[in-house]
Order: structure tokens, then sequence, then C-alpha cells
């Protein structure tokens, strides 16, 4: 059975329970950004590579002036859907990271609710009827 002296160490618990969850959210996250951003660096890094290469194969100065137009378009098009690729991939992160922190949310509250729950009809010392007052439930009967 619980008792008033428990209730510091429950707190405590569902407390750094919901940090630990909470940063492990927020790490979780910093790394899919991070893989978003690398993803993307080198993407960046082939297209400047296959650039230099098509340069290099020009035969003649024709086919050399052309390539700016070329590339114009190719890259347009390829930053369009880069574009939506990235921006789909960055919704489902933000919502893993939502939900994630939902959930976290939601356990802290039930494991705060449990632990206030269980010395909520015991006889508290006064300063902790003072600390639970705010919650009707908790108010000393006299």
């Amino acid at each position: 059975m619980a008792t008033p002296s428990d209730l510091p160490l429950s707190l405590y618990k569902a407390n750094t329970e919901f940090q630990l969850r909470v940063n492990k959210l927020v790490m979780e996250n910093w790394k899919k950004w991070l893989e978003l951003s690398t993803r993307a660096m080198d993407d960046g890094i082939a297209e400047q590579q296959a650039r230099v290469e098509h340069l290099i194969k020009a035969q003649d100065w024709a086919a050399l002036a052309s390539m700016p137009a070329d590339t114009f378009w190719r890259q347009l098009q390829q930053r369009m859907g880069d574009a939506s690729v990235t921006n789909q991939i960055a919704a489902n992160v933000q919502a893993h990271f939502a939900k994630g922190l939902q959930d976290a949310v939601q356990t802290w509250q039930q494991d705060t609710a449990r632990a206030l729950g269980g010395v909520g009809d015991m006889s508290l010392s006064e300063p902790w009827k003072d600390i639970l007052s705010p919650w009707g439930k908790f108010h000393p009967t006299t």
C-alpha cells in the first residue's frame, strides 16, 4: 500500500521518465533531419559531379553552349520532384514527433495521476495537504 512518503519518489520517477522520453524524441527528430540534410547534400554533390563530367565530355563549342539551357530545365524538373519528396518527408518527421510527444504526455499524466491517486485517501500531513489542495479530490475532509 502506498504511503504519503512514497509520493515524492513516484512523482520523481514519472517526471524523469517523461524527460527521458522527450529527450529521446528530440534526438530521433534531430537524427531524421540530419539524414534528410545529408541526403540533400549528397544529391547536390552528385549533381555537381555530373555537371563537371558533362562539361569535360563536351566535344565542341556548340555542345558546350547548349549545356546551360539543358541543365536549367533538367534541374528545374528535378528540384520540383525533390521539393515534393522533401516536403512529404518533413511532414512525416513532424507527425512522428508530435505523436510521440502526445504519447509521452499521456503516459506522464497517467503516471502522475496514479501517484497522486495512491495517496488520495490517506491522511496527509499539512504540507502535503497544501500541495495537493488545488485538486478537489485531495481536499482534506475533517
